[in-house]
């Protein structure tokens, strides 16, 4: 298999260069901790040590990158994802790793992420390919949550595209249920709420915006932080330029399953503004899908059906990819 992605990796290379600029393609995934197996003394990482219950070792953190490159270069299809957002990603060292250290490296990715409080030890980040998306400026947002409960900062990117235009990406991942739906359910709308006037910041500075809002939201489309405090729906009828539209929304199976039942916790909104075929830059809920590959499932034994192949089932090892699916959109340029 590594032998296959590095033969595809050599052919996206050698393609001519308009085969590499008809579609733009934005990749969100949240990769089930993404930890080296290092002590850091400034994170929670006490789980994913060699001597801890867990067993993580180098070994099994190198086959960890050598499934996220399988999974990112499979989501490319014939042309790798020009920006991959990824949630619970522990260090700049691991981001290194995958990018210098497997096949990904002839890609030239780049990457930027967030350094925040979380209780965790993890973070946000986005890879993206500098000749398709050239990276203008980060900023992370700290968010204080009631009671001063450490959570992930929200990232928010710029970059030019090959039209010319700023593309605006905001990568989240909203707190956890951890505890409870109802008891963090506060914390969650709270994000929401810093996050949209983030998101109204960037309407009001700019003429013509293009934002794209992705990451792990921990709740469904019809949740309050994303259906009314951030105000995102499935695009039907008349289009508004400042709302958020949810691409993701309708579609299957979902991208986490819990007990037996799927839901989208990784959501992909993006402004009315891209949603507009009169622009150069545009995309539709057409294009959007919940990436189903094979061998990113497994038969749920207990509840029937076909669930996320994870890489640990509490302190088991399973050998998987992540306890949630990817997300996908494509956008494509236009004279």
């Amino acid at each position: 298999m590594k032998a296959v992605l590095i033969i595809m990796l050599s052919l996206y290379c050698m393609l001519p260069l308009h085969a590499q600029t008809s579609r733009f393609r934005l990749m969100e995934y949240n990769v089930e901790n993404l930890f080296d197996c290092e002590d850091d003394s400034l994170k929670n990482d006490d789980e994913f040590l060699p001597d801890a219950l867990r067993k993580w070792n180098y070994g099994k953190y190198r086959a960890k990158l050598e499934r996220l490159m399988k999974v990112i270069v499979a989501v490319g299809e014939d042309q790798v994802p020009d920006l991959v957002a990824l949630c619970e990603v522990e260090n700049e060292k691991v981001l290194r790793d995958l990018t210098l250290y497997t096949p990904l490296k002839v890609l030239g990715y780049r990457f930027v992420m967030t350094d925040s409080s979380d209780e965790r030890g993890i973070d946000v980040a986005l890879l993206y390919q500098p000749g398709r998306f050239r990276l203008l400026s980060q900023r992370n947002i700290h968010v204080s949550l009631p009671g001063e409960r450490p959570t992930r900062d929200i990232m928010h990117i710029s970059g030019k595209i090959i039209t010319g235009d700023t593309l605006d990406v905001f990568v989240v991942h909203f707190p956890s249920r951890a505890g409870g739906e109802k008891t963090t359910r506060p914390y969650r709308i709270h994000v929401a709420k810093e996050l949209k006037c983030q998101y109204d910041s960037v309407f009001a500075a700019r003429k013509n915006p293009q934002i794209v809002v992705t990451g792990d939201f921990n709740d469904f489309p019809e949740s309050m932080s994303i259906s009314e405090i951030l105000g995102a729906s499935y695009p039907s009828g008349t289009v508004f330029p400042h709302k958020l539209y949810n691409v993701v929304a309708g579609c299957k199976p979902g991208t986490y399953r819990y007990q037996g039942v799927w839901g989208i916790f990784d959501h992909i909104l993006v402004s009315g503004t891209l949603l507009d075929t009169k622009n150069k830059f545009h995309t539709s809920a057409q294009h959007a899908e919940i990436v189903t590959f094979p061998f990113l499932l497994e038969k749920d034994t207990k509840y029937g059906g076909l669930k996320p192949f994870r890489t640990y089932l509490g302190p088991r090892y399973k050998g998987g990819y992540s306890d949630h699916l990817p997300v996908r959109v494509d956008f494509f340029f236009t004279d």
